[in-house]
């Protein structure tokens, strides 16, 4: 099965950077989309960047301009968080779809039709 494996969480102080790893190797298709999610206790899990096959990009309104996520051609996907506030505290999940064509930004970022999950790294942000 085409897991994703994340790596890179840990504690920051506020304002601190962390970069998170996806290790998506074993996801290998032509068209898909994959994204960060991030999910705190109590809260529904929450899209926070996804990227498309043709390199589009899509951030969640309270992460932009702070967080970047990209792909190399090793097939890891990354999120570099800077800048990191205390209500960036959660657990993020990497995930991957694939898709059939071109797929709105809006539904690439949505969790909805993500079927390759991550296990998940923490995060945590102190004050």
């Amino acid at each position: 099965q085409a897991r994703p494996v994340e790596s890179g969480g840990g504690s920051v102080q506020t304002g601190g950077s962390l970069e998170l790893s996806c290790d998506v190797s074993l996801f290998e298709r032509s068209d898909y989309c994959m994204g960060w999610f991030r999910q705190v206790p109590g809260k529904a899990r929450e899209g926070v960047a996804s990227i498309a096959s043709d390199g589009t990009t899509t951030y969640a309104d309270s992460v932009k301009g702070r967080f970047t996520i990209s792909k190399d051609s090793a097939s890891t996907l990354y999120l570099q968080m800077n800048t990191l506030k205390p209500e960036d505290t959660a657990m993020y999940y990497c995930a991957a779809a694939e898709t059939k064509g071109w797929v709105p930004p809006s539904l690439c970022i949505a969790e909805t039709g993500y079927n390759h999950w991550g296990q998940g790294t923490q995060v945590t942000v102190s004050s």
